[in-house]
């Protein structure tokens, strides 16, 4: 067994019930360390390209790091993998809690779905085992629901991750479930969850320990990290407020997408302060962390009466953008109660929001009429109307069968000149931080293969600290609105991008290195696994991983060049008011420079025969080449 694995992967095939254990490559672990990084590495060797995402064929896999489980600061961290059914591209969505050290408790780094059930079922991994068990009494519930009934037949040790009513209708905005509310969210992949019948995993073990190579070397690294946090300002306000501490200025400087990505914050939305920081903590009831995370950034919210009486997770600014500055809602328990159906019903909140924002600029546009909204008057701000959407989108009922889908399904089939009003990466809805204000964010919405997010890579240089320009060597170079150009920033967004690449696929959870430095990061997969890990060698790693990834993409036949940005993305044209204005974004110059710094084809986006090769993946450069 190699430190930081339990040394083994399950395989699942739903349509037989045959379950095998296989033990998992040392060399491959070290090439690709685990999460996504792993996951499309055995994905792209098992699956033949070109199925349909929703097809028996289709591989679904949940997976680990080496620091998940262990006592890392933000060792917290599962991804689930597939071929996305929203996009068509690699599809990829990371959750935090309890569940991954859960699974490997259970004794398993990762566990891969085949086939197709006739019928619903669950998984059950139970210390070194695997159990396919029958999921009618389940099928319907919604998330928060399935969680009790399977904690209340296996104890509260029990750690569930589960599809609720979106994913099992198959919406390609639908995502799973852990604890209440912590989202793998983004690429659709509930829907390919549910079309395999597939309700939960459910994961119960002893208390076994990941073995750790270095336990002197360890507890050091988490004591010192532990005593940068707590001098951390971002850390505190991380503590204090979550993720929710940002949106009032993020709104003001127009990080924070307006009103369908077309506004201006002073001018269009000046009440931001209603949805954020002391606002929406006033509304919690008790704090919430992941498993043994110092920064316990998260909380549980409660709103006692009225009309949105709701008790669930406190909601992170991707939600509260979404919800809040994207429609112009500026409820607050109208906020808190849809994140609470969001997370019951097992939808995506930023495709979420962004669905409900396309419909009311659409009906305020004259494209969606009233019949056609069943009645609803979908104006901006309408808090009432929007959760009325909301829940006719998770019945798939009226109006809300046509937005499931996302935006692009969504307007394809209205048609009526909507796609103006479309704003997505490649059929998703991008991430609540605008390129035109983290202009180097426009590189990760087009090329990652995993389009329009925000948390993939480490393009956003802005929003890195001085500590990590320093360890990257990039502290010369900045981004934001005061950039004074575009070019030459090729090798900065690559090395940022890798680092975060190489963290996310290790199991760590982000927050605490944004706050600090991130070379604990490889210094924690080094002590954690004894592998000689250093910056050079965890950028390298990190480069595999968007290799992996990319090639997935490639052979697919996506060429991300030929889906540029929505107009509003990158300002065309620009704002005329705010801290945005004049400003469009010289996509063309950014492309082009990261692309070279990459070793990526500038036609197509296909890595080179030469970046392959020297990255080890020879077996990729023959199919691609």
């Amino acid at each position: 067994m190699t430190n930081g694995y339990m040394g083994k992967l399950l395989w699942v095939d739903l349509a037989s019930g045959q379950i095998r254990s296989e033990a998992l490559d040392a060399q491959l672990a070290r090439d690709f360390i685990g999460g996504y990084g792993l996951g499309a590495r055995i994905i792209y060797s098992h699956q033949r390209a070109g199925i349909d995402p929703l097809a028996p064929e289709s591989i679904l896999g949940i997976l680990t790091g080496p620091c998940t489980g262990t006592p890392a600061i933000g060792g917290t961290r599962f991804m689930v993998v597939g071929k996305s059914p929203l996009t068509g591209t690699w599809g990829d969505s990371e959750g935090g809690g309890f569940f991954g050290e859960g699974l490997k408790r259970a004794g398993f780094d990762g566990v891969f779905f085949t086939g197709q059930s006739a019928a619903p079922v669950y998984l059950l991994v139970e210390n070194g085992r695997a159990d396919l068990r029958d999921a009618h009494h389940l099928w319907g519930k919604d998330t928060r629901e399935t969680e009790q009934i399977l904690k209340a037949e296996f104890g509260r040790k029990a750690q569930v991750v589960c599809i609720g009513p979106a994913g099992e209708r198959l919406s390609l905005i639908s995502g799973l479930i852990h604890d209440g509310g912590r989202a793998a969210a983004r690429s659709g992949l509930g829907a390919l969850t549910g079309s395999k019948r597939l309700k939960a995993v459910v994961a119960l073990g002893e208390e076994k320990r990941v073995p750790i190579a270095d336990e002197k070397r360890f507890k050091a690294l988490r004591d010192s990290l532990q005593a940068q946090l707590r001098l951390s300002e971002g850390a505190r306000s991380l503590r204090t407020y979550g993720t929710a501490g940002g949106l009032a200025q993020a709104a003001e400087l127009n990080n924070a997408p307006i009103k369908n990505w077309s506004g201006v914050g002073p001018l269009d939305f000046p009440t931001a302060e209603k949805i954020s920081d002391r606002e929406i903590t006033r509304y919690e009831a008790r704090k919430y962390a992941c498993s043994r995370c110092s920064v316990a950034c998260g909380g549980h919210t409660r709103v006692e009466n009225g009309p949105y009486a709701a008790d669930g997770h406190k909601p992170e600014y991707e939600t509260l953008a979404a919800l809040g500055t994207m429609p112009l809602n500026d409820n607050p328990e109208s906020i808190i109660y849809l994140n609470d159906l969001c997370n019951r019903a097992g939808l995506d909140t930023i495709s979420t929001g962004t669905v409900c924002a396309f419909a009311i600029e659409c009906y305020e546009q004259g494209l969606i009429t009233s019949r056609d909204a069943d009645g609803l008057e979908l104006h901006w701000g309408n808090a009432e109307a929007m959760v009325a959407l909301v829940e006719k989108m998770i019945r798939r009922e009226g109006i809300g069968d046509l937005l499931a889908d996302g935006v692009k399904k969504a307007s394809e089939r209205l048609g009526r000149g909507s796609e103006a009003y479309a704003v997505h990466c490649a059929g998703q809805e991008p991430g609540m931080h605008d390129p035109k204000y983290l202009r180097g964010l426009g590189i990760a919405f087009q090329l990652d293969a995993t389009p329009g997010r925000h948390g993939q890579g480490g393009h956003s240089l802005g929003g890195l600290s001085r500590e990590w320009k320093a360890e990257l060597g990039i502290e010369a170079m900045s981004a934001g609105p005061a950039d004074s150009g575009y070019a030459g920033m090729g090798d900065a967004y690559k090395r940022a991008a890798c680092a975060v690449h190489f963290i996310n696929a290790a199991g760590l959870c982000k927050f605490p290195w944004y706050c600090t430095n991130p070379a604990s990061a490889w210094e924690y997969v080094s002590a954690v696994t004894g592998w000689p890990i250093d910056r050079a060698e965890a950028l390298r790693i990190g480069e595999r991983i968007a290799n992996i990834r990319q090639a997935f993409n490639v052979r697919e036949g996506f060429n991300a060049l030929e889906h540029p940005l929505h107009p509003r993305l990158v300002g065309t044209p620009p704002l005329e008011e705010g801290t945005l204005k004049g400003i469009t974004v010289d996509m063309d110059t950014l492309l082009r420079d990261f692309l070279e710094a990459m070793g990526w084809d500038a036609l197509d986006a296909r890595p080179r025969r030469q970046t392959l090769v020297e990255l080890g993946l020879q077996d990729v450069e023959r199919d691609l080449w």
